[in-house]
Parts: C-alpha cells; structure tokens; sequence
C-alpha cells in the first residue's frame, strides 16, 4: 500500500472514520514501539531496480525457433503482489497444446511463483537461473503488496487492460492470503500509519510539476472491497510527532521466508534448479525444453533487447528487526516498513516519478544514513526508541 493509495482508500469513496466520532479511543501502550532508528542497527544497504513498462507487464507468446517462449516480466513496482495472478496467465499460455515438461528462466517472486503455479497444473518443471536468493533483485523489494504501483501509463494500454489487471491482482490476493499463519510468518498483515502536520482533506501543497507528459494508471479503486479502509487516531493518542495520524492495514511479504517457502515447496514437489547465464534470445535453444516461461525481471531489457524497460531506482537502509515491531510508516518523503527479516527504510520521494529512469544500482550510503536520522524524528521524542 503507497501514501496515495493509502489515502484514497481512507478518505475516497468509503467513508473515512475518526476513533473519536467512532466512540473509540486508543491507548499509547496498544501502539507500536518506537523504532530503534540509530546508526549502529544499520546493517545493509541496498538498491534495486523495478523493471517498468508503460503498456504494463509483457504476458505473451514468442517463438524463437522451435520454442515457444512467453514472456512473463516488466511488473514495475507490483511484482511480488502480482506475482500469482501473472503466473496463472503465463502457465496458461504455457502449458497449451498439452505440454507438461516446461523451463522457467528466472529465480527471483515471478520465476518461482511461475513454477510452482506450472507444477501445480500438472507440469515437470526446471528453473534455469544466473542467480537465485538472496541475489536476485526482488530480495531487494519493500515487500508491501502494491498491485498498481508503477504498473502502466495512463495512455499506453490498451483498453481490456484494466480487467486484466484486476483479475490478476484478485488472484494474487486469494495465492497471498493461503501464506498467512504459517512458521515464519511470510505473508502477514500488518499495520500502516500515514502521518501529516496537516488535517487530512486539508489542502495540500502541489507536487513539482515534471515534464513528463503522461501519468501512472492508477487502478487501487477497483480492490475496494478487499482493502480495508484506514481510521483517524486523536491526537494524542498516537506515539508520533506530527500531529495527525491515520491507521490502516496492509499485507507485508517478509520476502525472506517467504522465498525460502516458495523454493522449498518448489523441490518438494519435485523441482530443479540448474545454474545457467543466458545472454540472447537465441540462447533459448539451449534448453531441452520446448515451452518456455521468460521471468527474467529488469534482466530482460539486455536478455531480450527490450528498450521498452524502463529503470525504476529504488534504495533501501535496512535496519535490525525489533521484537514486537511489525507495523509501517509514511510521513513526508520517507516510508518505513517493519518487517520479520529487517526493517525498512526507504525514500520514497513527492511522487511517483522518484527515480525513474535511473539504471544506478550503487548504494549511496550517505543518503541511506540520513534516511535513518529523519526516521529517528517519526516520535515525539525525536529520538526513536
């Protein structure tokens, strides 16, 4: 869940409430814990690089020579909350004509939720793969599930787009929520806060305009019956510094046990991974395989020659978990999220458009530090915990 869809969903169509003119009141001591927001819990810093395509994600057939490949990648910001919708069209694809022996290119959420989906309809399935956890890059992902978040431009899809999308998203949700309550705890929900020195429906001072002449799609809206809707706490009865605050729920994939589950199912059911580098499209033939699921993330600009990706830079301070700690945070340009295997911190910038079209995937460890200090300021104390 982004600051805007968090607040469209709070304050948009449905009602939004208040716990005052609920009748509700809040105690200090049912709130989360201050994050420990000091230096010396920074243990990693990291970057990563969402794979956008305006049109959206490219699902569909190629040949290259006797191969049927289908592509399967270029999910922005949502590839993990996609990740098993996307999955059932591309297997779908893949296993017409009644092939049941099929590769999967690619070890990263949409490369292992596209084997599992295959296995599970039947199919023996190899996943060929450069690098496989913690390597790949959506090891490097927020983990919060964000289904529109980058996913297209307004102009550019087509107009059955849409209810794709939602189909999908649904079906990932339902694949999402069969994850919950298991040891680890891979798929959870999770509070969120949204923070303002503002009255929220106060009028809001206007992002920088870019030159971009188009916008992202935004499709939150169409989930409003799964996403529950966030509250208004008093002031005062919230441990943060700014004064206004509202609470929501999320679902927060810790990607760390949770890859761990999706792989360890995966060769439970008889899976094999076997290490290989592709470097063009004609390395396809390689394979024994005929059909052919291409889940190759950002890699599949220089894999596949497509010029249609476009880098979303995205970085990460992460923090040591906190015992008791599991709970999100947005306030001005900077988001953070409590996860079981760290905790992140991320500057998430005035818009949408933060860091586009930039391919850097250095860490820039002074903003990472900074990021960590602006987190200590969330709490009243200004301290963090």
């Amino acid at each position: 869940m982004d600051r805007r869809a968090f607040l469209g969903r709070g304050m948009g169509g449905m009602a939004a409430l208040s716990l005052a003119s609920a009748g509700r009141t809040a105690s200090l001591d049912t709130l989360p814990p201050p994050i420990r927001a000091t230096p010396d819990r920074l243990f990693r810093v990291t970057a990563c690089l969402r794979p956008f395509r305006a049109a959206g994600p490219r699902i569909e057939v190629e040949r290259v020579g006797s191969k049927r490949v289908v592509h399967n990648y270029g999910h922005g910001g949502s590839g993990w909350s996609l990740s098993w919708g996307s999955a059932q069209v591309a297997v779908g694809m893949a296993l017409a004509d009644g092939v049941r022996d099929v590769a999967v290119i690619g070890a990263g959420a949409l490369g292992l939720t596209a084997a599992l989906t295959a296995q599970r309809a039947g199919a023996d399935v190899t996943i060929y793969a450069k690098e496989q956890f913690p390597y790949v890059r959506s090891a490097r992902a927020t983990g919060s599930w964000t289904p529109d978040s980058r996913i297209a431009m307004q102009n550019a899809v087509d107009p059955g787009f849409g209810d794709r999308w939602e189909a999908m998203a649904r079906a990932a949700f339902t694949m999402h929520q069969s994850y919950l309550g298991l040891p680890g705890d891979p798929v959870e929900w999770t509070d969120r806060y949204m923070l303002s020195d503002t009255p929220f429906g106060a009028a809001e001072p206007k992002a920088p305009t870019t030159d971009h002449p188009d916008d992202f799609l935004r499709l939150e809206q169409r989930l409003a019956d799964i996403t529950p809707r966030s509250v208004e706490l008093a002031p005062g009865t919230h441990p943060f510094r700014p004064t206004y605050a509202r609470r929501g729920s999320g679902l927060t994939f810790n990607v760390a046990d949770l890859a761990h589950q999706l792989m360890a199912d995966f060769r439970l059911a008889g899976g094999k991974v076997v290490p290989m580098e592709l470097h063009e499209p004609q390395d396809v033939m390689k394979l024994r395989q005929k059909s052919i699921i291409n889940c190759t993330g950002y890699g599949a600009r220089a894999l596949w020659r497509d010029e249609s990706i476009v880098p979303v830079r995205g970085q990460i301070a992460w923090l040591i978990p906190q015992a008791g700690a599991t709970y999100g945070v947005y306030y001005g340009t900077l988001s953070m999220l409590a996860r079981r295997d760290g905790i992140v911190v991320q500057e998430v910038g005035v818009d949408e458009w933060f860091g586009y079209n930039d391919a850097n995937e250095e860490p820039d460890y002074p903003a990472a530090h900074a990021s960590v200090r602006q987190l200590a300021q969330f709490w009243a104390d200004g301290k963090g915990a």
